[in-house]
C-alpha cells in the first residue's frame, strides 16, 4: 500500500512507542523506503513527526480535557492519530481544519472498531472548536506542572530544571528546544574555505549565515532539496554538525603527525574533524561497538578525502581485553549519554529517557574513561564529552575520575578553543553549551592532562 505522510507519521509514532529505535534511524529507513515522496510530503511528515513529539505533553492534556475515556485506556495507536489531528488543527495554519479530521478519522476506521472511529471524530471536532478554551495549571500554585504542560516536557525533567536554574531560565530553555534549530554545517577545511562554501550553499538554501564561535561553521535555513542532494555534499565540502560539537574537536587541540583516538566514533562527525585538525596527516584510530557505523565512517571518510583513518570495532567496557590498542597522545571520549543537551533534533528522547537512566549512564561513562586513562601517553590529553546538561553525565563523571586517577589533572585554560568560544569555559576548566544562552545545543567537555 502507498502511504501518505500521515500515515507514514502515524507509522513513525507507533515504531517510537515500541521502544526499539530512535527517530534519526526510524526517519532514515521510512524515507528511504518511500523514495517516491514528494518534497512537499517530506516536508510535511517532518513537520508533523517532529511537532507532535515537541508538543506531545500539551496536546496529552488537551485530548485528556474533552476525552470520557482515561488516558492510559486509550489504544496507543489512536491517542497518536489523535496527536496528529490536534497537531495539525492547532500548530498548522495551512491545513484546514476539516482535513486535519477528516484524515484522522480515516486512519482511525483502518484499524480500530466503529465506536472507537466516532470516539476520535467527537473529540476532534469538538477540540478544533473549543481548544483555546482549555484551562491549564496555574503557574503560581504549581509551577512544575504549569511549565511541563504548556512546554510539553516531562514533569522529572522540569523539576529539576527549576531547581538548578529557576522559572525564568527553565521557560527560556523550554522555548529554545521547542524552536526548530538552522541546519548547521562544518566545512571541509581539507577541501575548501568556510567563505567559499557559504557562496556554494546559497543556491541550495533561502539564506545562509556563519557560526559566531566555530571558525568552520555554517548555518542555512530552509534548504531547497535534501542533503545528499546537494553538490557540495555530494563533493565532501561539510559534514552535518552543530556548532557546539564543531568546538569539541578545537578542544581536543590535535595536531598533524600525532596518534589520536576517538574512542565512541559512531558515524564520523568528530573523526571528520580530527582529521582536518590533524591536516590528514599521522595516526586516528576510530573505535566503536558496531561494525556497521564504522563501514559507514569508513564511506564518509572517502567523501571527506581523508585517509588517515583506522577503524577498530571493540567494546569500550572491555578495552583492557584488546592487546594491540597502544597509547595515544591524545583521547576523545564522546561518550553515549542521555542525549538531553540536543533535544531541540531529537525531541523524542524527552519521552524516552527516565531520571534513572541519568545514575545507569553516568556508571557506564565512568567506566569508558576508568578503560581509557590507561592509554593516554604521559604529558597526554583525555577530553571528555556529552551533549547532556544534566549533573550525573559531567562534573559527578569527572570528579569521581579524578579522584581515582591521580595522574589526570583538569586544564583549567586550556588551548585551542577559538577566542570567541572561550568564555564558553567555566573558572573549573568546564565547557559547557546551552540552547537559550548560545543558540547551540546543550554539551559538558572537559580537556585533562597526564602527568608526565
Amino acid at each position: 500500500m502507498v502511504k501518505t505522510a500521515r500515515t507514514a507519521s502515524l507509522d513513525i509514532l507507533n515504531t517510537l512507542d515500541q521502544g526499539d529505535n530512535t527517530l534519526d534511524n526510524i526517519l532514515d529507513e521510512v524515507l528511504s523506503q518511500q523514495a517516491f515522496f514528494s518534497k512537499k510530503d517530506r516536508s510535511l511528515l517532518q513537520a508533523l513527526v517532529y511537532g507532535v513529539l515537541r508538543w506531545r505533553g500539551r496536546l496529552d492534556w488537551i485530548i485528556d480535557y474533552f476525552s470520557k475515556t482515561r488516558m492510559d485506556k486509550i489504544d496507543p495507536k489512536v491517542l497518536n492519530v489523535l496527536r496528529l489531528g490536534l497537531f495539525q488543527i492547532i500548530y498548522l495554519d495551512r491545513i484546514p481544519v476539516s482535513a486535519a479530521v477528516n484524515t484522522s478519522v480515516e486512519m482511525v476506521k483502518s484499524f480500530a472498531a466503529p465506536y472507537v472511529v466516532r470516539f476520535a471524530n467527537g473529540l476532534l471536532r469538538n477540540a478544533a472548536r473549543n481548544h483555546n478554551q482549555v484551562p491549564f495549571p496555574d503557574e503560581n500554585s504549581d509551577p512544575v506542572s504549569a511549565l511541563a504542560v504548556k512546554k510539553s516536557f516531562p514533569n522529572w525533567l522540569i523539576e529539576r530544571w527549576l531547581e538548578r536554574f529557576g522559572l525564568k531560565d527553565t521557560g527560556l530553555l523550554c522555548d529554545a528546544i521547542n524552536t526548530i534549530p538552522p541546519l548547521t554545517v562544518r566545512c571541509n577545511t581539507l577541501k575548501i574555505r568556510r567563505e567559499i562554501l557559504s557562496k556554494f550553499l546559497e543556491k541550495d538554501a533561502e539564506k545562509v549565515e556563519l557560526t559566531h564561535y566555530a571558525p568552520d561553521g555554517v548555518f542555512f535555513f530552509n534548504p531547497k532539496k535534501s542533503i545528499p542532494e546537494i553538490k557540495a555534499f555530494e563533493d565532501g565540502l561539510f559534514q552535518v554538525q552543530d556548532e557546539a560539537a564543531q568546538l569539541i574537536t578545537f578542544l581536543l587541540d590535535p595536531r598533524p603527525g600525532e596518534t589520536v583516538l576517538d574512542a565512541c566514533a559512531g558515524l564520523g562527525g568528530k573523526t571528520g574533524h580530527i582529521s582536518q585538525m590533524m591536516k590528514n596527516r599521522g595516526k586516528l584510530v576510530a573505535l566503536d561497538n558496531n561494525e556497521k557505523r564504522l563501514m559507514r565512517l569508513q564511506s564518509e571518510m572517502h567523501r571527506l578525502g581523508v585517509s588517515m583513518v583506522t577503524s577498530i570495532t571493540h567494546d569500550l567496557n572491555d578495552l583492557a581485553g584488546y592487546k594491540h590498542i597502544g597509547k595515544f597522545d591524545r583521547i576523545l571520549l564522546d561518550a553515549p549519554c542521555s542525549g538531553l543537551g540536543v533535544l531541540r533534533r531529537n525531541p523524542d528522547t524527552k519521552w524516552r529517557i527516565s531520571e534513572q537512566d541519568l545514575m545507569r549512564n553516568s556508571n557506564r561513562q565512568s567506566i569508558f574513561l576508568d578503560q581509557l586513562a590507561a592509554h593516554v601517553k604521559p604529558s597526554g590529553i583525555l577530553v571528555y564529552c556529552v551533549c547532556s546538561t544534566e549533573p550525573e553525565e559531567n562534573e559527578f563523571v569527572i570528579k569521581g575520575f579524578l579522584n581515582k586517577h591521580r595522574d589526570f589533572a583538569i586544564e583549567k585554560n586550556p588551548g585551542g578553543l577559538p577566542l570567541k568560544a572561550r568564555p564558553l569555559l567555566t573558572e573549573n576548566g568546564y565547557f559547557r553549551t546551552f540552547p537559550h544562552l548560545h543558540d547551540m545545543d546543550g554539551f559538558f567537555a572537559v580537556r585533562m592532562k597526564r602527568a608526565k
